[in-house]
């Protein structure tokens, strides 16, 4: 069969993986959805980076330590709880984009 001759639910299946043009629906709109959580969630973690900097710089202008490890361990802790045990290093990727490597 040439390229030409291929039927849709081949293409769609290269696409997305599905074998039929329902799921390809179905995956192209859940996909587009997900791009836009995705977008979301960025724009929350840059802000969570914004708001980690100011608490950061209003510590160590008062003295204090750029990190406080028992801040650190509840939100380790709170995201264990959520989402069971991926939640651990995902809030230690959150953690290192907030307040860089220590």
């Amino acid at each position: 069969m040439t390229a030409s001759s291929t039927p849709a639910t081949s293409t769609a299946s290269n696409a997305t993986g599905a074998h039929s043009q329902e799921a390809t629906t179905v995956i192209e709109g859940a996909r587009g959805r997900i791009d836009s959580l995705d977008d979301r969630i960025i724009g929350l973690i840059q802000e969570r980076m914004a708001v980690s900097a100011a608490i950061q710089q209003a510590r160590m202008t008062s003295g204090g330590r750029r990190v406080n490890i028992a801040r650190e361990n509840e939100i380790l802790a709170r995201y264990s709880t959520a989402l069971g045990k991926p939640g651990a290093p995902l809030a230690l990727t959150l953690l290192e984009l907030s307040r860089g490597r220590i």
